[in-house]
């Protein structure tokens, strides 16, 4: 195989593919167009089924209206011969041949007629059967793809408030650990603050038992006063 030859395949089935795919995207829309389609054509079958009804009706009027010159110029030639006229008992004659002649030539056109009637009765009423069941598929596979389309949203809208969930609970851990964290430095700010007046020691001396660390009241200091 030559490389203009293999590029050239290689090109067209890269088209094919591309095809294919597209194809593929749009399944349904393609589908609901071949059934409008097939439907317009149904409607043409029809129309010229409609047609050939009319044709055989009046083919069948034909035929049966020269049955009825047939009997009619067959009771006129027996009527001439029984009354003795024999030359007019043959033109009647020649008149129920020409009548059966073209009643024949009629009746290979109705039969045809017939015969195309009944066949484009049959294949119009499968093919609206099968248009019918293809309809009825498209509407479950239209049906499963709306379904399949709703658990998708409610698997994305789960997955979004799930990840959402998350985000706050870890915004909640953040707003704590900077809570936490701002307590801490009040604390050490608070504990810096005692040691720096002295009454960090003081409590130290009161925790030790060294000392009472009360407050003298006035009741205390009359006793001291009066050497109590």
């Amino acid at each position: 195989m030559s490389v203009w030859k293999k590029l050239f395949t290689a090109i067209k089935g890269g088209v094919n593919e591309t095809a294919e795919a597209v194809a593929d995207n749009q399944a349904l829309r393609i589908l609901d167009q071949e059934i409008r389609d097939a439907k317009q054509e149904l409607r043409r079958s029809d129309e010229a089924l409609v047609s050939i009804v009319a044709k055989r009706k009046l083919s069948q009027q034909k035929v049966d209206g020269f049955q009825q010159g047939i009997e009619e110029y067959e009771g006129h030639a027996r009527g001439a011969m029984e009354k003795g006229q024999q030359d007019l008992a043959l033109e009647c004659a020649q008149k129920v041949a020409q009548f059966r002649n073209e009643q024949q030539a009629e009746q290979a056109y109705l039969d045809q007629f017939v015969g195309s009637e009944q066949k484009m009765r049959t294949n119009i009423s499968q093919a609206k059967d099968k248009l019918r069941q293809l309809e009825q598929q498209v509407d479950v596979v239209k049906a499963n793809e709306a379904v399949q389309k709703a658990q998708s949203a409610v698997s994305a809208t789960n997955v979004g408030a799930n990840a959402k969930m998350h985000t706050a609970v870890e915004s909640l851990e953040r707003i704590k650990q900077r809570q936490a964290e701002k307590s801490a430095q009040l604390e050490a700010a608070a504990e810096m603050a005692d040691e720096q007046s002295g009454s960090s020691l003081d409590k130290k001396l009161a925790e030790a038992g060294i000392t009472s660390g009360k407050q003298s009241s006035a009741e205390d200091e009359l006793k001291r006063i009066l050497g109590q």
